[in-house]
């Protein structure tokens, strides 16, 4: 089966292919792949940029291309192209199914790319809009081709060693927050395929991992998803619309990987199972608390509802500050202090699900709160003033202050023990 990859920038291209070019993306990276007799013209751009914008929508319109493809899956496909209902958030069932944690890596990323857009007056993946917008105008059809995104967080969390994740989220925290400008200029180099190789290069040797899931783990998926889309149909033209850091990996992998496309999907959509014996210490720490419970009232009874006193004061007292630095209701704080010290001897329940429910039950957000949302997650004021995302700061933080406060309180039992 023949294929071929032509590694050109579309600045060195030929002055046949120039002619065929808009001028407004000749600074823009592409990469040409044929593969089972389908052309491929991948376009690299930054997600923030308006020079990519204008490309995508010119070359997207010259009539060149039968398909157009883009780095997106369904869910960020329908945030982008509507606007986003912020009204149907439900935080009670987002709580109550366990998905907080993935609902605020989701904000943070959001808030980050704001961040950036407000800085340069254009909205995050414009260029994604640009091609869904085009493609409709001229009636071609739209293959999204990206990984969902919570399945690219959840493969990615699992990917890296447990101490590695404080990174993440630290990383996504700073993101959120952080005040310093990002050069535009800066923006548009990234797309300099050298730079963007040595930069990936740089943070691959950093955490592997982390390269793994999020860069080249979606290049085998894309390309997978391109082959699968596009089977059958020798002669189509598909414009490719992706990221600049992904331009290298994936023309690789469309033109070299041989393997089953439908086959390669699957196995990258799949969420790894989770490991076993982390799954055993929240049971073993509940075995070791009641059996020092056991020992104590065994000895005496006061020196068993000392230890009670102790786990009860430190576990409840550190969920409830927690709750009381996201600023919850009082009673949200109180709910701290009675359900932390029971829910840390029940692992299939954790404290912050009892106080964001509470917290989410005595402080509904209005439909105001929910539509302010987009502007408020771009500060770190803003996340504390919105009951939306409040609620969301008392599920973490109380939760932060419950399993800080068992190892705490463990020790200390035992300390009185022996």
């Amino acid at each position: 089966m023949a294929q071929e990859v032509h590694a050109d920038f579309a600045d060195n291209a030929s002055a046949t292919a120039a002619a065929d070019v808009p001028p407004a993306h000749h600074d823009q990276p592409l990469r040409h792949v044929s593969r089972d007799g389908v052309d491929y013209t991948l376009i690299g751009t930054a997600h923030v940029s308006r020079a990519s914008a204008d490309a995508v929508r010119e070359l997207a319109a010259s009539g060149r291309f039968d398909a157009i493809a883009v780095e997106l899956c369904q869910a960020r496909y329908d945030a982008l192209t509507a606007e986003r209902k912020w009204t149907d958030l439900d935080l009670y069932k987002i709580i109550r199914d366990g998905k907080a944690g993935l609902v605020m890596a989701n904000l943070a990323l959001s808030a980050y790319q704001r961040r950036i857009a407000e800085q340069f007056g254009i909205e995050p993946g414009a260029e994604m809009r640009a091609a869904a917008v085009t493609a409709k105008e001229q009636d071609l059809p739209l293959q999204l081709v990206d990984r969902d995104l919570a399945t690219t967080l959840r493969r990615s969390y699992a990917s890296v060693p447990w101490y590695k994740r404080l990174y993440l989220m630290a990383g996504l925290a700073l993101g959120m927050v952080s005040s310093e400008e990002i050069d535009e200029e800066a923006i548009e180099k990234l797309k300099e395929g050298d730079i963007l190789e040595s930069t990936f290069t740089e943070f691959a040797e950093h955490s592997p991992e982390l390269y793994e899931a999020l860069i080249s783990e979606r290049d085998r998926y894309m390309a997978a998803c391109l082959r699968e889309q596009n089977a059958d149909a020798a002669g189509r033209r598909v414009l490719v619309v992706i990221g600049a850091g992904h331009m290298e990996g994936l023309a690789r992998h469309l033109a070299d990987d041989g393997s089953d496309p439908a086959a390669q999907r699957e196995q990258l959509a799949a969420i790894p199972p989770r490991a076993r014996w982390p799954r055993l210490i929240p049971w073993a720490i509940m075995v070791l608390i009641l059996t020092g419970f056991y020992i104590g009232f065994s000895r005496s009874p006061e020196l068993g509802w000392q230890l009670v006193f102790i786990w009860v004061a430190i576990n409840g007292g550190l969920a409830a500050l927690g709750a009381l630095v996201a600023r919850g209701h009082p009673l949200t704080v109180l709910s701290a202090v009675v359900a932390a010290p029971i829910t840390s001897l029940n692992p299939t329940i954790a404290a912050g699900m009892v106080t964001g429910l509470v917290e989410s039950w005595l402080r509904k957000p209005r439909v105001a709160d929910l539509e302010n949302l987009r502007f408020d997650i771009t500060t770190l004021k803003g996340w504390f003033r919105n009951p939306a995302t409040r609620i969301l700061l008392v599920f973490f933080l109380s939760n932060l202050g419950s399993a800080i406060g068992t190892w705490v309180a463990g020790f200390r039992i035992f300390g009185e023990l022996s």
